[in-house]
């Protein structure tokens, strides 16, 4: 990737606190959403359990079968867990920001 590419690209993370029975629901919702590109499952505590990253791009064409083997350790993960804290890395092209601007008239 180019340094100009870099630059284009705004990134920032979330984090939520969900009960483990919602885990792997969510996870699967974050997948498929195309600004996230990492996703990071950590106890109460804050220790991570696992981290995922997200290949740009995945979910188009039914890519989300791929992560099958990742959403069964967070189903067997959730099932042991009553509360998780998950981290979301997301990834957004500075031009997407301004191209919503002029649609709603913001610019």
């Amino acid at each position: 990737m180019s340094d100009e590419q870099k630059k284009n690209k705004r990134t920032w993370t979330e984090e939520f606190e969900i009960a483990g029975s919602e885990l792997v629901d969510k996870v699967k919702e974050w997948i498929e959403d195309r600004s996230a590109t990492r996703i990071i499952i950590r106890k109460p505590n804050g220790d991570v359990l696992m981290e995922v990253p997200i290949v740009a791009g995945a979910a188009v064409g039914g890519v989300v079968t791929l992560f099958a083997p990742i959403i069964a350790a967070v189903g067997a993960m959730a099932a042991l867990l009553a509360q998780v804290k998950v981290e979301i890395v997301r990834e957004k092209e500075d031009d997407d920001d301004l191209d919503e601007e002029i649609r709603h008239g913001d610019a």
